[in-house]
């Protein structure tokens, strides 16, 4: 068996896409994943490709487990850039779970590194858009903001808010 993080996502989008049926949490997780609020991202690609990723910014649920439960099941069948993952293609995913750190308040982009945080940038109306970090292709500050940016649906010409944060990745 691989990593528990993993596998609790696997587990999640497999019960909902071969049964339609919500994963309950398993019993004889670790603590970590019962006692520990944080956001979390599922990322799926198959043959390398990106297949699907959602997440949260921050906590949504009681704990990481149900984040990741809800969230796999979001990557695998809500993300509105790909088709709904089909039973087929299950057992050729390869599944990531990013869990988020606490987010900080940054001033400038010389606090930023593309390998070891992830950014979040807001507007003072609330449009948030977020990368994680050490994603292939993404090589520069400049890079990881504007595709935040992007995702988010702000233009370079608006006032912007800069936020880090690190993740915890499980493959």
């Amino acid at each position: 068996m691989g990593d528990i993080y993993v596998e609790l996502a696997r587990q999640s989008l497999t019960s909902y896409i071969k049964d339609g049926k919500k994963l309950q949490i398993p019993e004889g997780l670790p603590e970590e994943l019962m006692n520990r609020r944080a956001g979390a991202f599922v990322s799926l690609h198959k043959n390398g490709e990106l297949r699907g990723c959602i997440g949260t910014i921050g906590p949504t649920t009681y704990c990481v487990a149900q984040e990741i439960i809800n969230n796999a099941i979001s990557a695998s069948t809500r993300d509105p850039r790909f088709p709904a993952v089909k039973e087929d293609e299950i057992d050729q995913l390869e599944i990531n779970v990013d869990v988020l750190g606490e987010p900080e308040d940054i001033d400038s982009l010389d606090q930023l590194d593309v390998k070891r945080f992830g950014v979040i940038v807001s507007t003072p109306d609330g449009r948030r858009g977020l990368l994680l970090p050490d994603l292939e292709g993404v090589d520069t500050v400049e890079d990881q903001v504007s595709i935040a940016m992007y995702k988010g649906g702000i233009h370079s010409h608006e006032k912007i808010y800069l936020q880090r944060f690190e993740v915890v990745r499980h493959t």
